[in-house]
């Protein structure tokens, strides 16, 4: 029998898949500001072009998310580690909430990304042992808000279950159904991943080596949510500030 393989406390193709992600997102992000600004023509709201990416970019977030408790897993993470992490991501989360609300007003992000992580994480975690069962878990997340035929639940004291008719007024909403269905997928997946390389005694495809030339995209996953809640402020105050120069310049 190969010995078992000791995985590393970082994992660079899984920070290279999730700075893959941020690269994606702070490109759509500043295509949502320029037409926020007017200075392109959007519809972020009903273009086809523009939800799917939205839905394949917070999927794949999602997706690393599991990948990355399923490694958590194996390397033995303590409780109180994943404590603090989740303290981080419920602390964001709030800021992000304060951030919106002076940004967009009534529209603010009531129960965003970030959000839906604190909420999702802890049920991952306890939904890990059920092994092969997280795969018609995930299933049954994504298909019941479309099969739901009970009440709508709507309003913000219950719209972050997800089993609405429509997506509330706010500018980004992550409610539990049905994305809790890309978490669990990706922590089966890497469950079987990770299962598959300790009975071959090789990294596998989780552990394995990076190319250099994607070095720089793991780099960057590393510091997701450093990046997550920095890259708007910086995005739009850059076109504000280039805004007030183009304007000042041409008025004088």
């Amino acid at each position: 029998m190969p010995p078992p393989v000791r995985l590393p406390m970082r994992l660079p193709r899984l920070d290279a898949l999730r700075g893959f992600a941020l690269l994606w997102m702070i490109a759509f992000h500043f295509a949502f500001d320029l037409a926020h600004l007017r200075l392109i023509e959007a519809d972020f709201y009903r273009d086809p072009v523009w939800t799917g990416q939205r839905i394949a970019i917070l999927s794949l977030f999602l997706l690393c998310a599991g990948l990355g408790q399923a490694a958590a897993r194996a390397q033995g993470q303590p409780a109180a580690r994943f404590a603090r992490r989740w303290l981080q991501i419920a602390g964001a989360a709030l800021l992000v909430s304060a951030g919106s609300w002076l940004m967009f007003g009534p529209r603010y992000i009531h129960f965003g990304v970030l959000h839906g992580m604190a909420l999702m994480l802890p049920l991952a975690r306890w939904a890990a042992p059920l092994g092969h069962g997280l795969l018609p878990l995930a299933a049954l997340a994504v298909v019941l808000p479309l099969l739901w035929t009970g009440p709508d639940l709507a309003g913000r004291a219950l719209d972050w279950l997800g089993l609405m008719a429509r997506k509330p007024a706010t500018e980004d909403h992550v409610p539990l159904l049905p994305w809790l269905g890309p978490m669990l997928l990706g922590l089966w997946l890497g469950q079987c991943l990770l299962a598959r390389a300790a009975r071959c005694g090789r990294p596998g495809l989780l552990g394995g080596p990076l190319p250099a030339a994607l070095q720089p995209l793991a780099r960057l996953g590393r510091w997701s949510l450093s990046v997550y809640l920095l890259h708007q402020p910086l995005l739009m105050g850059g076109l504000m500030a280039g805004l007030a120069l183009t304007r000042g310049s041409s008025g004088s």
